[in-house]
């Protein structure tokens, strides 16, 4: 049996009945909103779940409704990212928060070789690790400190972290069962006659290209998007839209899904050849859009410590609005 480390905070978890049967995991996972399954998972498998007995389930265990467990969440491991002086727009901060306006671009933490020029980094830098007072929290562990939800890569725009592992706990608990509002602005191949809609597809790995993800029936996670037409354009729409889930590439997967992936977006889009017709200059910023036209424009968070409401808004990047600005120029 696997001894549990020393934790700084213990959950109590009480199973509802709608958890009978289901793998432990998931089962946690729907009655603890603080946490993600993949952190649950791995508290499963370093022996930091327990019974009130202080015995440890099986990783593969079935859930029995009315069960109680004790989650141990561990003290922060030591950072091994690395604080870089990157420079950061911030447009919010205290001692429990800190928002930011990510440039496209900037990864947000490390992974696939990439160790170096990340976002992590540049809040460790301008912050400080969970060690120190008025750093990020630890729970994200030693590679994602702080990091309560992400952005991609190319995606712009804002993203909250915490400084500390109670506001990580409340801005985690917001955004799992959706309080947080998240926004986004997105350039979509072709025309959407219609003002509004929604798209609901579960979204899991693309069993072909695990770099992918896909729309999977069978074994993705339940995904909701809502999209709303902000603005029709020559040969595509501006839309907005409203995740009411955080899978990964949920936007980009989701339009893609519908017949109106992203523009620019160099896994789930083709390339688009502008009309021979439209100005040069218009063309060449089209064909040189080589990262996907999302923007996080909006977030919506209430304060961990004091309860307000918070609302930020951000506009595009200046690349955005000149590829709106070049699109808007073609006659109709």
């Amino acid at each position: 049996m696997i001894k549990p480390h020393a934790s700084a905070q213990t959950l109590r978890v009480l199973l509802p009945d709608a958890c009978e049967g289901e793998r432990l995991d998931k089962a946690i996972a729907m009655a603890e909103h603080t946490l993600s399954r993949a952190t649950i998972q791995r508290l499963l498998k370093t022996g930091e779940v327990t019974r009130l007995d202080g015995s440890q389930p099986k990783t593969n265990a079935k859930a029995k409704a009315g069960e109680t467990f004790l989650l141990h969440i561990p003290l922060p491991e030591a950072i091994e990212a690395q604080p870089e002086d990157i420079p950061l727009e911030v447009i919010y901060e205290d001692d429990h928060i800190i928002v930011i306006n990510k440039p496209a671009g900037l990864a947000v933490h490390a992974g696939a070789g990439r160790h170096s020029g990340v976002l992590v980094n540049a809040l460790l830098h301008h912050c400080g690790g969970p060690e120190q007072k008025g750093g990020l929290s630890g729970i994200g562990g030693a590679i994602r400190p702080g990091i309560v939800h992400r952005l991609d890569m190319e995606t712009s725009g804002l993203l909250v972290a915490a400084k500390n592992d109670q506001a990580h706990l409340h801005l985690a608990a917001q955004f799992a069962t959706h309080a947080a509002y998240r926004g986004y602005q997105a350039v979509v191949k072709g025309v959407l006659t219609t003002h509004q809609g929604s798209v609901n597809a579960p979204i899991g790995r693309n069993p072909t290209d695990r770099k992918k993800m896909a729309v999977e029936p069978r074994h993705g996670r339940h995904a909701v998007t809502h999209w709303q037409r902000l603005e029709t354009l020559p040969g595509f729409t501006l839309i907005s839209c409203r995740l009411e889930t955080g899978r990964t590439h949920q936007i980009r997967v989701h339009m893609a899904h519908i017949g109106h992936p992203v523009l620019g977006d160099p896994l789930y889009a083709r390339t688009f050849n502008p009309p021979i017709n439209w100005p040069e200059s218009v063309r060449e910023r089209v064909i040189s859009f080589r990262r996907q036209a999302l923007h996080a424009a909006q977030l919506t968070i209430t304060h961990p410590t004091t309860a307000q409401e918070m609302r930020f808004t951000i506009d595009p990047p200046e690349d955005f609005r000149q590829l709106l600005t070049s699109l808007r120029s073609v006659s109709p």
